[in-house]
């Protein structure tokens, strides 16, 4: 596989309501979408995560425009890449930039699926044909209105209920959504709110049946959350902390965690992502495809890789009429009864409206 031309894209889309998470609101999606041509015309894509804010980690869209056009694009155009997987090592001496990386990674494996006339799905070992898909409830302005959502979403078939939580917008709000829906699987996700001076409010989450609490302590911890998950009955499930396969070894032997939340922008792209899976798989521990709000070719990608045998727990892929007025792919991501089928055409499965993104897009450049 030899990459012939990269065109990189702004675009900027607007939510249909906004999304509001423990470190503040989102009200648009600014990203870039990711075009790598092979030379017989192929085409790839791929869309990168990072949020324009350094809030969820250090990356933010600029910086991630800064890596990708002065050096991963250069290392990509003067290599010959026989697999994907190959690309990792490729960009090993560029410390971090992991939502940098994964977008090239995305694209390629996209491509290299093309190229085998297979779905990405079956080139990464997917097996499932659909999966199930639960959704993430940001914080909203009143419990009541967080129980009208649920209430829509359970009718619509969802099988997971993600809440977002925070200091003084945790114990109350679960213990309402409790008493309402007594058994609907339901999680809370914390975005590194607290610290281990919150353990006694921690462990009063133990009474609510949690599937689990993600990522309630610090973004780059696995020491104190290893010390609170001794300390609980319920499952904590770490987001943020995890970026490698390495990472993940040590959290599970430390203890710090019981279920990964995989995010292929967070860990370098699906090439790492495949090898958390595979180690995880081994040895039972629980899966699930986190989301970050991604446009229709993210979700793609979402789908693809939610269709190996180890992700056991349903994600965040939810269905693109959720968020967006209109998506930039087509036909659009649909969820019917809480499932997704997966796609098996060849690459990720949906194909990119040009019409749509020319809408959407602020600004792009052609790398060859």
């Amino acid at each position: 596989m030899k990459i012939k031309q990269v065109i990189l894209r702004y675009l900027k889309m607007d939510l249909l309501y906004p999304f509001v998470t423990s470190f503040g609101a989102e009200y648009d999606k600014d990203f870039i979408l990711v075009e790598i041509m092979n030379e017989d015309g192929l085409v790839g894509w791929a869309e990168n995560v990072a949020m324009p804010t350094p809030y969820y980690n250090e990356e933010t869209v600029k910086t991630n425009w800064h890596m990708l056009e002065d050096f991963l694009i250069p290392i990509l155009l003067n290599s010959e890449i026989h697999h994907p997987d190959e690309l990792a090592e490729k960009f090993a001496h560029i410390r971090g930039n992991y939502m940098a990386k994964a977008c090239l990674d995305m694209a390629v494996w996209d491509l290299y699926a093309r190229e085998q006339n297979a779905s990405l799905a079956s080139v990464l070992g997917g097996t499932k044909k659909t999966i199930d898909v639960g959704v993430s409830i940001g914080i909203k302005d009143s419990i009541e209105a967080t129980l009208d959502v649920i209430e829509q979403r359970r009718a619509e078939g969802y099988k997971r209920f993600k809440l977002k939580i925070k200091p003084g917008w945790d114990v109350e709000l679960i213990d309402k959504v409790r008493k309402v829906f007594p058994e609907i699987p339901l999680m809370a996700d914390a975005n590194s709110a607290y610290t281990l001076a919150d353990m006694n409010l921690l462990k009063a989450l133990d009474d609510y049946n949690l599937m689990m609490i993600e990522q309630p302590l610090a973004y780059n911890d696995i020491i104190d959350h290893a010390e609170l998950q001794a300390n609980l009955k319920t499952p904590i499930c770490l987001d943020e902390s995890i970026h490698s396969l390495e990472d993940t070894k040590k959290a599970l032997k430390l203890g710090s965690c019981k279920i990964i939340n995989v995010k292929v922008g967070r860990v370098g792209g699906l090439t790492e992502a495949k090898k958390i899976h595979d180690y995880c798989l081994e040895r039972n521990v629980q899966l699930w495809c986190g989301g970050m709000l991604e446009a229709g070719v993210g979700r793609a990608h979402n789908i693809a890789m939610t269709a190996m045998p180890g992700f056991t727990l349903p994600g965040d892929t939810a269905g693109s009429s959720l968020y967006w007025a209109e998506d930039i792919i087509e036909p659009e991501v649909i969820a019917e009864n809480g499932t997704i089928t997966v796609p098996t055409t060849p690459g990720m499965g949906y194909e990119v409206s040009m019409d749509k993104v020319k809408k959407y897009t602020l600004y792009s450049k052609t790398y060859r």
